[in-house]
C-alpha cells in the first residue's frame, strides 16, 4: 500500500485555489440557472408560447448544446488556443464570457413578434447562450483533472465546485423572483433581473480563471495531439465514464424538472409564489450541510460508489413522501430539504468520478483527453436536460394546463407527478444502475494511478 500511496500526487491545492474554483461555478450557475428554473415559465407566461412548443425549445436547444460540448472539447484537447501564461483551458473561460452574459439577458427579452417570430428568437437566443455556456463551461469542468491527481483533494474539490454550484442556485432561488416583482410588468421585472445575474456571473466567474492553475503536468502534452477519431474509441472502452453518463441522464433530469416546476407548484398546488425564496433558502441551505459532509460520509461508508447511492435514497425518500402525505406548505418545505440533501451527494461526487474517468481512460486505452471526456459526459447532461425541458412542457400541455388560470385536477395532478414521482423514481434507477455496473474503487483507482507512473518512469 505504502507504493500505491507514492503514486498519488502528495501537493495539496491551496485554500484560495479550491474557493476560487468554487466561485466558478457560482458564476456559471448564476448563468445557467436562470434557464433551467425560470425560461421555461418566461416563455409561457410572458412570451405566450404554447407549453408543449416552449418544451421542445429545450429539447432541440440542449441537444444541439451536447454536440457543441463534444466539438469544444476536442478543440480544447487540441490545445490550439492555450497559452504559457494562462495554460489550455483558462483562455475559453476569460474571453467566452461576455458573450455569455449578453445571451443571457437576450433569452429573457420579449420582442415585438408574433408567436411564431417570438419561438424563431427564443430557439436561436437559447441555443447561441448553450453555444456561449459550453465554451465557458467545458474548459472550467476539465480543468479539475489538471489541477491535482489525489482523490480526497479532487473530492474537496468536487466540494467546493458543488458548494459554488448550491450557492449560486440558492441566491437565483432566493432573489431572482423578489427582483422580477418589484417591477410593474414581469416582462420588465425578468429582463432587469437577468442583466443583475448576468454581471454577477462574469465576476465570479473571471475571480475563478484568474486564480485557478494547471498543477498536473502530462509531459505529451506539448508535442503529441490527440487523435480524435482514437480519442472517441477510448471513450467507448471507459466503462465507469459510460456509467456515470447513464445514471446523469437520470439525476440530472430530475433534478431539472424539480427546478423547473417548482415555480407552478408553488403557484397552483400551495397558493402562495412567496414560499419560493423560503423554500430555496432552506432546502439549498440543506445542501450545503450535505457538501460539507461528503467526505466524512465517503469515510463512514466506505467509498464514493456508496455515497452516491446513499444520496439518492435519501433523495428518494424525501420525494415520496411529499407525493403521498404533505399538503402544508410547511411540510413540503421541510421533505423537500430532505430530497436536496440527498442530490448534494449525488451532485458533489460526479465531478470527482468524472475527473477519475480520465485516467481510468488514460491507464485503459493510453489516451489522454481530459476535454473529450469531460465535453462526453456534458453531452449527456445536456440530454438530461433536454428531457428536463421539453417533458414538463408535453405534460403541461397533456394534463390541460392554462397559465395564470385556476387549473382542473389533472393538471394539477401532473404537475404534482412531475415534481415528486418523475425524481424520485429516477432516484431509484440510479441506485440499481450504480450497485450493478460501476466498479471503480478507490483501491483499483490507486493501482491505476500507481501503475500510470511505472509507465511514466519507463518512458522517460
Amino acid at each position: 500500500m505504502g507504493d500505491l500511496g507514492q503514486a498519488v500526487s502528495t501537493t495539496k491545492l491551496k485554500l484560495k485555489e479550491k474557493i476560487a474554483y468554487g466561485l466558478g461555478d457560482v458564476g456559471n450557475n448564476f448563468l445557467f440557472d436562470l434557464g433551467q428554473i425560470y425560461l421555461l415559465k418566461f416563455y409561457t407566461d410572458v412570451l405566450g408560447l404554447p407549453a408543449v412548443w416552449a418544451g421542445s425549445i429545450f429539447l432541440v436547444s440542449k441537444i444541439f448544446d451536447a454536440f457543441a460540448d463534444m466539438t469544444v472539447g476536442t478543440i480544447v484537447d487540441s490545445g490550439k488556443f492555450g497559452s504559457k501564461k494562462l495554460g489550455k483551458f483558462r483562455p475559453f473561460m476569460i474571453y467566452g464570457l461576455i458573450p455569455l452574459a449578453l445571451l443571457t439577458v437576450v433569452c429573457f427579452t420579449n420582442p415585438d413578434f408574433s408567436i411564431t417570430g417570438k419561438l424563431i428568437f427564443a430557439y436561436a437566443s437559447y441555443m447561441l447562450f448553450g453555444l456561449s455556456y459550453s465554451i465557458v463551461n467545458i474548459p472550467f469542468g476539465s480543468m479539475a483533472s489538471a489541477m491535482t491527481q489525489d482523490p480526497i483533494e479532487r473530492s474537496q474539490l468536487a466540494a467546493f465546485r458543488q458548494a459554488g454550484s448550491n450557492t449560486g442556485l440558492l441566491i437565483t432561488t432566493v432573489a431572482f423572483m423578489p427582483i422580477v416583482l418589484m417591477f410593474d410588468t414581469e416582462e420588465h421585472g425578468y429582463f432587469v433581473a437577468a442583466c443583475v445575474f448576468a454581471v454577477a456571473g462574469v465576476l465570479a466567474t473571471l475571480y475563478c480563471a484568474l486564480n485557478i492553475k494547471e498543477h498536473v503536468q502530462i509531459e505529451h502534452r506539448a508535442h503529441e495531439r490527440v487523435h480524435l477519431g482514437k480519442a472517441f474509441r477510448s471513450i467507448l472502452k471507459n466503462t465507469p465514464l459510460l456509467v456515470l453518463c447513464l445514471v446523469n441522464l437520470f439525476t440530472f433530469s430530475a433534478f431539472n424538472v424539480k427546478l423547473a416546476v417548482q415555480v407552478y407548484y408553488c403557484q397552483y398546488i400551495l397558493n402562495d409564489m412567496s414560499i419560493i425564496p423560503y423554500m430555496g433558502f432552506f432546502s439549498i441551505g440543506c445542501v450545503f450541510i450535505g457538501v460539507a459532509l461528503v467526505t466524512k460520509v465517503v469515510k463512514w461508508l466506505g467509498g464514493r460508489k456508496q455515497t452516491y447511492m446513499f444520496g439518492c435514497a435519501v433523495w428518494a425518500i424525501g420525494d415520496i413522501i411529499n407525493y403521498v402525505f404533505v399538503t402544508d406548505p410547511t411540510m413540503f418545505i421541510v421533505f423537500s430539504c430532505v430530497a436536496f440533501f440527498g442530490s448534494s451527494f449525488v451532485n458533489s461526487l460526479n465531478w470527482a468520478l468524472v475527473a477519475d474517468a480520465v485516467e481510468f481512460g488514460e491507464w485503459k486505452t493510453g489516451v489522454r483527453a481530459e476535454g473529450i471526456i469531460y465535453s462526453f459526459f456534458t453531452f449527456f447532461r445536456k440530454c438530461s436536460q433536454a428531457v428536463a425541458g421539453f417533458v414538463p412542457g408535453l405534460v403541461l400541455t397533456l394534463v390541460g394546463y392554462v397559465p395564470n388560470a385556476v387549473q382542473s385536477a389533472s393538471a394539477l395532478g401532473g404537475i404534482k407527478g412531475l415534481m415528486f414521482i418523475y425524481p424520485g423514481v429516477l432516484a431509484i434507477a440510479t441506485i440499481i444502475v450504480m450497485g450493478f455496473c460501476y466498479k471503480l474503487n478507490e483501491q483499483k483507482f490507486r493501482e491505476i494511478l500507481f501503475d500510470l507512473q511505472k509507465r511514466k518512469n519507463q518512458q522517460a
